[in-house]
């Protein structure tokens, strides 16, 4: 049951970053669940790192979704990813 949280939650969270990084007509479900669920443990990880915490429900989505933005403009800067 977590798998299919954790895809539905990166999708979500992957469409929702590609929708701030203005990329979103370029990127199918799978980019968007892959960018999801990878931006997420890159937005915890960082977060964790600098000593932000990310308290309930929202702020760990709120942390998903910059990670996944960080993500995708890492993969810009490396043109892997337009």
């Amino acid at each position: 049951m977590w798998i299919l949280i954790t895809v539905v939650t990166g999708g979500i969270v992957g469409w929702l970053a590609s929708f701030v990084m203005k990329t979103s007509s370029q990127m199918g479900i799978l980019a968007n669940i892959a960018v999801g669920v990878v931006g997420a443990a890159i937005g915890h990880w960082l977060g964790g790192v600098l000593g932000l915490g990310d308290f309930g429900t929202l702020g760990r989505f709120a942390v998903a979704i910059v990670g996944a933005a960080i993500l995708i403009l890492v993969l810009r800067a490396l043109k892997i990813y337009r």
